[in-house]
Formats: structure tokens, C-alpha cells, sequence
């Protein structure tokens, strides 16, 4: 098959798999970040013990997914140059060190305080102690900000011009504040931390549904209150910056729209036009075999009313080797993304209203079984619609690795095909490994749960004092003392 000896496409299939894998355990590290985050502050203020039992069993799943996350992403720094050494070339000086401050400043910052927010509790001060949990959270959440920045960049390049194949930076503060760049931090932000939001709601949601005590029950009723209440406010602003961010695509890529909406034909500013629900796109008809439309939907949906004002570009205003690829995947990745986030905040608002109806309480929640299994539910929901939003976001930029300006058939390294295909392989193995070692680790900390007989933290000075050592003298000879 033409696939199996087409180098660019064997490439793009590697990094495909190696950013699809690695991103699942970042977004729980920088969401449940910032939980631990909330549940130290909690128990630093009130002391209630269950507030430090929540803050080491969630510590367990963190630290999974940081060792996971770290393992699974190294290789994509390496890629860059083994596999994509044209674009490094090209963009280096900006895209370079965009990777570079993401390594020095975000990851180095986790990384060190990271063994302090595990083993520190007894050995150092409280207050040093949830200082190390905030930076652990910032160093993540800051490596997210990087990397964001760098993508975004690709999708709306600014801040220089390519000058005889390579990208010279001008205003290297403008490349960092691209129009994309806010958005898209902010959307990816949202995303880990909704993302984790229900995967501690879901979590907690199990434990109560399996029956294992009131003791168990009241604590996991208190987690899934928690994650109920930062969403709140979290959920509905998701799907807000969802839509801003689909403007920015809107003013800066009509392309990767026109994709989006498998619209083929162009609708001028002034006019109304439906937005598809569902449709069969044909790429070699260049039109929709079906569709299930709602009348004058794309205005309502880009401008909140129904004429445009602005036109909305078709696939056929582009020449056929300047349009994205696979435009099925890359309609339905989009709505199975925008459909995730409103059953979010829909699962949100009713668990919301039973809270005040007071079946949130722990002599009722366990009979709230239709709810809790709807959070068992949404638990790995937000996974999907991370990936799938990433899907739509590299698979619409195509066929630019920097849209409008270097293609991705330019951006690859002239390897044998033999080769790319050889490491495909040997990825998807390695990382298949680690799939399933994390399966079971994760499983091993829920089938435990967590240790609700550990010793609280003895007051509010880290318990090393110690008597003065006898100072005993050198009885070395004194040949050897130097």
C-alpha cells in the first residue's frame, strides 16, 4: 500500500501517535494539580483530617500520571529533529526555544518540587510544604502555557516573516502573543481542568455506587462536592472559550471552518446559511451526500444572529492541494468535542439541583444511582474530547505545518520510509506497555483507596528537632586528616 512507503505520511502517523498517547496523562496532571491545590488550602484552614486523606490519595494518581506523561513526551522533543529536521530548521530560532522555555521553566519547576509535595508532609513546614504543591500545579499548568504557545504560533504565525526558507523572528513578543495564543491557552486550560474535574467526580462516584461504608461514602461525597463546585464555574466557561476560539478560526482560518462545517460552497456576508448536524461528506464530488441541517444555524452559531457579516470561504474556494484532509473526521471530531462539553455542563446543572434538593447529603447519596452513573460516565468523556479537539485543530490545519506559510510536505525529514515505519512500530508496542502498566498501577490505588489511619501531621513546625550532636574528634591519623 501507497501508505506503508509514503515517508511524510508514516511520520505524521508517529507523531500522531506519540502526541495522542502522551496527552492523556498531561491533562490530568495539570487539572488534579490544581485540585491538590484546593484540597491543601482546605485542610491547611480547617484542619479537618479528611481534607489530608483526600490530598495523599489523590497525590497517588498524580504522580502516575507525571511519570507516564514524562516517559511518553520525552520522545516527542527528539522528533522534531530526527523526523521533522526540516521545520526545526526552519523555525527553530522561534518554535526552539518556545520547547526550550516549556523544559527549563515549567517541567524543571514540577519536577523539583515534586518531591516535596509527595514525601514532605512531617518534614517540612506546612506552609513550605503547600508551597510546594502550588508550584508543582503552577510548573505543570506553565508547561501547558508553553506548549500552547508554540501550537498556537503554527496555527497563526506572527511576530516575523520566512525569509529564504527560514522563519526571522521581529518582534519575538508579538510571535508569542499571536492571535491564537490566548484563546487557545485558555481553552486547553479549561480542558485539563474540566477533564479532571470528572475524573475525581467519576472516581468518587464509583466508590460510592460499589456500597463500601459510610465512612467511604462521606469522604468520596465530599470530593465529588468539591469537583461539583469548582465546575460550576468551570463548565459554562468552557463551552464560552470553546466558541471564542471557534471565531479565531473563523477570522484566521477559513480553511480549517470550511472543514469543520464540510461546507463546499461559499455563503457571502448578508445571506443566512444552515449549520449541519450530521452530513456524508464526498471529497471527489466535492459536495454532502446527506445532511441533517437546522435552518439559518451557522449565523446563530459563528455570530449569534442569522445573516453573516462576514463570508463564510467553502472547500471549493480553495484549490484542491490547499484544503484539509479526511473532512469527515475532521466534522465529526468537532461535534462529538462541542457535544462532550454541553453534556457537561448540562450533567453539571442537574447535579447542581438535586445538591440543593439535598440528595447530595450522605444518608442520600447512594440512592442517587441514575446520577452517579452518569458521573461514572462523563469520567473518561473529557479524554474524548481533548483528543478529538486536538484532531480537529492539527488534522484542519492541514496541508500547513505553520499555516500559509511552510507546508507539512516541506516540514519532513528525507528518511527511508522502511525506517519511519520500523519506529511506528516499536512505539505503538512501547507505549501499549505503558497503557497497560498504568492500567494496573491506576487500578492497584482504586482497588486500595485511600488510608484513612494515617498519621495526621504533628503541629505546625516540620517534627525534626533533635538534640546537639557530641562533637567527637578526628581520630584519623593525621596523615590522612588533609
Amino acid at each position: 500500500m501507497e501508505i506503508w512507503s509514503d515517508t511524510v505520511i508514516l511520520s505524521r502517523l508517529q507523531f500522531a501517535l506519540t502526541s495522542i498517547f502522551h496527552m492523556l496523562w498531561p491533562v490530568i496532571t495539570t487539572g488534579l494539580g490544581i485540585y491538590l491545590v484546593i484540597i491543601e488550602g482546605l485542610w491547611l484552614k480547617t484542619r479537618n483530617p479528611d481534607y489530608y486523606y483526600h490530598a495523599r490519595f489523590w497525590a497517588k494518581l498524580y504522580v502516575l500520571n507525571f511519570g507516564i506523561g514524562v516517559a511518553s513526551g520525552l520522545p516527542m522533543e527528539f522528533e522534531f529533529g530526527t523526523n521533522w529536521a526540516p521545520f526545526s530548521e526552519a523555525t527553530g530560532d522561534f518554535f526552539g526555544s518556545i520547547l526550550g522555555f516549556e523544559g527549563a521553566m515549567a517541567f524543571m519547576l514540577e519536577a523539583g518540587f515534586l518531591g516535596i509535595m509527595l514525601f514532605g508532609w512531617n518534614r517540612v513546614p506546612p506552609i513550605i510544604h503547600y508551597l510546594a504543591t502550588i508550584m508543582v500545579a503552577f510548573g505543570a499548568n506553565l508547561s501547558t502555557f508553553w506548549i500552547l504557545v508554540a501550537n498556537s504560533w503554527m496555527q497563526t504565525p506572527s511576530g516575523g516573516s520566512l525569509v529564504e526558507g527560514k522563519f526571522i523572528v521581529q518582534d519575538y513578543f508579538q510571535a508569542i502573543l499571536n492571535p491564537a495564543m490566548i484563546d487557545s491557552v485558555a481553552h486547553m486550560f479549561l480542558a485539563t481542568l474540566e477533564t479532571s474535574l470528572f475524573v475525581i467526580g467519576g472516581i468518587s462516584a464509583w466508590y460510592i455506587l460499589g456500597q463500601r461504608g459510610d465512612r467511604l461514602t462521606a469522604f468520596f461525597g465530599q470530593s465529588l462536592k468539591i469537583a461539583l463546585a469548582t465546575l460550576v464555574v468551570v463548565a459554562p466557561l468552557q463551552v464560552y472559550i470553546g466558541h471564542t476560539s471557534a471565531e479565531q478560526v473563523y477570522q484566521h482560518q477559513p480553511s480549517k471552518l470550511a472543514a469543520i462545517e464540510a461546507r463546499w460552497d461559499t455563503v457571502a456576508a448578508g445571506e443566512t446559511a444552515p449549520w449541519s448536524m450530521m452530513a456524508l461528506p464526498n471529497a471527489k464530488a466535492e459536495t454532502n451526500d446527506w445532511e441533517l441541517n437546522i435552518p439559518q444555524g451557522l449565523g446563530y452559531i459563528l455570530e449569534f444572529k442569522a445573516e453573516l457579516s462576514e463570508p463564510v470561504l467553502g472547500l471549493k474556494a480553495f484549490e484542491p492541494q490547499d484544503r484539509p484532509p479526511m473532512i469527515g473526521l475532521i466534522f465529526y471530531c468537532f461535534r462529538i468535542m462541542a457535544g462532550i462539553g454541553f453534556f457537561f455542563v448540562g450533567l453539571m446543572g442537574l447535579t447542581v439541583v438535586q445538591w440543593l434538593r439535598g440528595k447530595l447529603a450522605a444518608a442520600h447519596l447512594g440512592q442517587q444511582t441514575w446520577l452517579l452513573r452518569a458521573w461514572v460516565l462523563a469520567a473518561p468523556l473529557g479524554y474524548v474530547a481533548v483528543e478529538t479537539g486536538w484532531t480537529v485543530r492539527e488534522v484542519g490545519r492541514q496541508p500547513w505545518i505553520v499555516y500559509g506559510l511552510i507546508r507539512t510536505s516541506d516540514a519532513a525529514s528525507p528518511l527511508p520510509a522502511s525506517n519511519v515505519l520500523v519506529s511506528l512500530v516499536l512505539f505503538a508496542l512501547v507505549y501499549s506497555v505503558l497503557l497497560v502498566a498504568t492500567l494496573y498501577f491506576g487500578s492497584r490505588i482504586l482497588r486500595e483507596g485511600p488510608n484513612l489511619d494515617l498519621p495526621l501531621p504533628t503541629g505546625d513546625r516540620a517534627d525534626l528537632a533533635a538534640t546537639p550532636g557530641e562533637f567527637l574528634p578526628d581520630q584519623r591519623p593525621v596523615e590522612t586528616q588533609n
